[in-house]
């Protein structure tokens, strides 16, 4: 299988949380992108000050490698106000695809209303500008009932509010990789939390994010359903070796 088409290589680190420079950060996006298309990778995914940098790197060696860029991460308690000022910046600098933090805090207060709100206003805009548009539900923060019921309605506002033909680059993705458990709990894709959210997606597409360290676990996630993988072991897993990356 050639999982290479289904990976989102990722850096999401600030310079602050690796210890190093925003020049050295940059640099390391850089190398995350020639690797991306050294290795016919689907995408990188990278913090949004990072795009214009990024994207006129691609473009200059003719690649059709996406950049991917995040928005309200990793809290998701950004007002839709702010995510959608961030989701703009980031399409103006090049971003192809935007990965929000859907505000799950406020669904666990049952605050329904405001993240269908935040859904689709910021899903609107970035389906007028052409870009996948993808929902981080932090599964590793929700109960398996809970996984099942925010995935649905994410799967219900996508029918309520937009078209078939959207629903293709419309994603529920499962993690930023950032969430801190306890008792050695896993902080990205499961295959028991991806499966719930695949058997409540409805026709939206999942992507696993977080985790999948092993070429076999891909394989497996692919085989489950999922159209796409978020990893920073993305070089690992297409030369067919394992990782202790954390993401």
């Amino acid at each position: 299988m050639n999982i290479g088409q289904y990976l989102d290589s990722t850096y999401l680190k600030t310079p602050e949380q690796s210890g190093i420079s925003h020049e050295e950060t940059l640099q390391k996006d850089k190398e995350l992108a020639q690797e991306a298309i050294d290795n016919d990778l689907f995408a990188v995914m990278i913090r949004p000050d990072y795009v214009a940098e990024i994207k006129k790197y691609i473009q200059e060696r003719d690649s059709n490698v996406a950049v991917g860029t995040v928005i309200g991460f990793h809290e998701g308690t950004y007002s839709i106000d702010e995510k959608l000022a961030e989701a703009t910046k980031a399409i103006e600098d090049g971003a192809d695809e935007l990965d929000f933090v859907i505000n799950y805090k406020a669904y666990l207060e049952g605050n329904t209303a405001l993240v269908k709100e935040e859904f689709v206003q910021c899903t609107k805009l970035g389906l007028e500008h052409h870009k996948v548009v993808k929902w981080i539900i932090e599964i590793a923060a929700l109960t398996d009932e809970q996984i099942a019921d925010l995935t649905k309605n994410i799967s219900g506002w996508a029918g309520e509010n937009f078209t078939e033909k959207d629903f293709p680059h419309i994603f529920v993705k499962s993690s930023t990789g950032f969430f801190e458990t306890t008792g050695g709990k896993p902080n990205g894709a499961t295959f028991e939390g991806v499966k719930i959210m695949l058997d409540n997606a409805g026709k939206l597409p999942v992507k696993a994010a977080g985790g999948v360290r092993t070429p076999e676990d891909a394989e497996r996630m692919i085989n489950m359903g999922v159209k796409r993988i978020g990893t920073s072991s993305a070089l690992a897993l297409i030369k067919n070796q394992s990782s202790s990356e954390g993401y």
